[in-house]
């Protein structure tokens, strides 16, 4: 089993930034790739981010590319995605999961790949 919790999440205006972290604990935290999802009320749980094990590889949603960078620090156990030029449909819980593999440079970007989830960290976004 591997627990995830996350923190960081607030309120914000357009415009401003947050970050978010995800702590890991229970197995070894760098044989699993990690992802971030959002969902807004009445929404569907979307895909926001994704690291490799290894951190060589990330991929993004378009939504947020060039405004959000996943990362992770594997000695603390630790995934952040940090949130620059937050926008008011950035405004949602926020997720961060976990799958087991040790392929270099493979991420996941479906909710459905991902073996185990956060509670959840909720960002609001004011216009």
């Amino acid at each position: 089993q591997v627990q995830l919790v996350e923190s960081g999440g607030g309120l914000v205006q357009a415009g401003g930034s947050l970050r978010l972290s995800c702590a890991a604990s229970g197995r070894t935290f760098s044989n699993y790739a990690m992802g971030w999802f959002r969902q807004a009320p009445g929404k569907e749980r979307e895909f926001v981010a994704a690291i490799s094990w290894s951190a060589d590889r990330t991929y993004y949603a378009d939504s947020v590319k060039g405004r959000f960078t996943i990362s992770r620090d594997n000695a603390k156990n630790t995934v952040y995605l940090q949130m620059n030029s937050l926008k008011p449909e950035d405004t949602a819980n926020y997720y961060c999961a976990a799958r087991l593999s040790t392929y270099y440079g493979r991420t996941y970007l479906t909710a459905e790949e991902y073996d185990y989830w956060g509670q959840g960290t909720q960002v609001t976004v004011s216009s």
